[in-house]
């Protein structure tokens, strides 16, 4: 028998279409590794809403897996220790990954590079960062041309499926307790609800994509519509690997009359690594040095500002009813997330990170590169970036987008007021005890948020 080799699973928990999986299973035995790193993120580390999922997708991972053969290796430290460790056991000397383009697993991969044979994959992404660039041979910064540019590589190679078999090692190493990880909550079970919404792991990956392919043609117009979530809520799926964007890609196109609108949310996502890729540190320093300056309100002022926002107690009805759906299932819609996002940074005037460390422990899709780069373009500091002059209404943009059964559904105090009156009880003389009052109005903080702004640029 020729020496295992080992399988580093990290964010590509899925064996179809998991290209380090195939030519892992081509060498001979394999040890299919995870491991839990909280050390190599640093500030990083993952999420609480996104461990819970984490735990049901392992599992998930680990059923497959045994059904192949196989089965799953669960081990916790720094993952250059974990591997190098590994290694020494079973005498496997050689390393498949998929690349990922995190600042801290690109230098977690240098490390393992120096000592072991560590051989990196493509799969995470349409197309790997860097591979389409301008007439200048410069990485895009731009979304938009970057997108045109990308197209011309598209559709991606045809999925592979799941191997028929993996070859096991003659003897495994041992392998932690996921149940002694404790990644799920339990005093109190925050997360007691969102197994309501969602079923982690490639199984559910494909059933919620095969769910979509019969809405994908309203996606254009119903992913406005919060009241009846018209998105296809294949994010976490997505940041976890359980499904390929190719496999989304090809499944959702075909089926779809035209996909072209979220077809490009795909290239979003894959140009939102570019820019992680091209600057590392986007999700805590502002990619335009001029917002250094800005003059965010201290939280020693702003502090119940910010409490407030977070519990959904603001006094505007559809940044309320995001954040309490994010609080009960992990998830926001992403129409209201922008909403949610412009209210915190240009009504509340608290900087964009303190917002987006929420976001990072509360949504079970909180990808590094789509929170920071989602979160600088709301702010105005990103690259490619709204304009910060841009305040966006909230009292106008529930109504518009027809919010109010979503906010009935997430703010029970108010289900009783007509679809006038929902989006603000205030105007109407309609709001009842139970539901606090505006944190601001909305002429007061676009005044504070323009004279803020203009102070940073004089």
């Amino acid at each position: 028998m020729s020496d295992p080799v080992i399988l580093w699973f990290r964010q590509d928990l899925r064996l179809s279409d998991q290209a380090a999986l195939e030519q892992a299973a081509s060498e001979g035995p394999v040890i299919p590794v995870y491991i839990l790193d909280d050390a190599t993120p640093k500030q990083w580390k993952m999420g609480s809403a996104q461990r819970w999922w984490l735990h049901h997708s392992l599992r998930s991972l680990d059923d497959s897996l045994r059904r192949k053969g196989s089965r799953l290796i669960l081990r916790r430290g720094k993952s250059v220790e974990a591997l190098q460790r590994l290694s020494r056991e079973t005498g496997a000397k050689r390393v498949h990954a998929l690349a990922h383009y995190e600042p801290w697993w690109r230098n977690a991969e240098k490390a393992v590079a120096r000592d072991l044979d560590l051989q990196l994959h493509g799969g995470m992404l349409l197309l790997p960062p860097g591979s389409v660039r301008t007439s200048g041979g410069k990485p895009y910064q731009i979304y938009t041309p970057f997108a045109r540019a990308a197209m011309q590589h598209m559709p991606p190679p045809v999925v592979s499926p799941a191997p028929a078999e993996i070859a096991s090692p003659h003897k495994w190493p041992k392998s932690e307790s996921l149940d002694d990880w404790g990644l799920l909550p339990s005093k109190p079970d925050w997360a007691a609800h969102f197994s309501d919404d969602w079923s982690p792991g490639e199984a559910g990956a494909r059933q919620n994509v095969a769910s979509f392919m019969d809405e994908a043609d309203e996606y254009d117009t119903a992913r406005n519509l919060p009241s009846i979530e018209g998105t296809s809520r294949l994010s976490p799926h997505l940041h976890f690997g359980e499904v390929s964007p190719a496999y989304v890609w090809h499944r959702i196109g075909d089926a779809a009359t035209d996909a072209t609108t979220f077809l490009k949310e795909l290239l979003w996502r894959d140009y939102a690594h570019t820019q992680i890729w091209a600057f590392p540190a986007y999700g805590s320093q502002n990619a335009r040095a001029g917002f250094d300056r800005m003059p965010w309100r201290d939280l020693r002022e702003a502090g119940s500002d910010l409490a407030a926002w977070k519990q959904g107690q603001t006094g505007y009805p559809i940044v309320d009813a995001g954040m309490r759906q994010l609080w009960t299932t992990g998830w926001m819609h992403n129409r209201v997330r922008m909403i949610a996002a412009s209210f915190l940074i240009k009504h509340l005037l608290i900087d964009w990170r303190h917002g987006a460390q929420w976001f990072w422990d509360t949504l079970v899709d909180a990808s590094y590169a789509n929170n920071s780069v989602n979160w600088q373009w709301v702010a105005g500091s990103g690259v490619d970036a709204n304009l910060f002059s841009r305040i966006m209404a909230p009292l106008t943009q529930s109504p518009k987008f027809e919010a109010a059964d979503y906010i009935r559904r997430w703010v029970p105090e108010l289900v009783h007021l007509d679809d006038k009156a929902i989006h603000d009880p205030d105007a109407f003389e309609a709001r009842p005890r139970s539901y606090p009052p505006k944190r601001v109005g909305h002429r007061e903080a676009r005044e504070r948020a323009l004279a803020a702004y203009r102070r940073s640029r004089a």
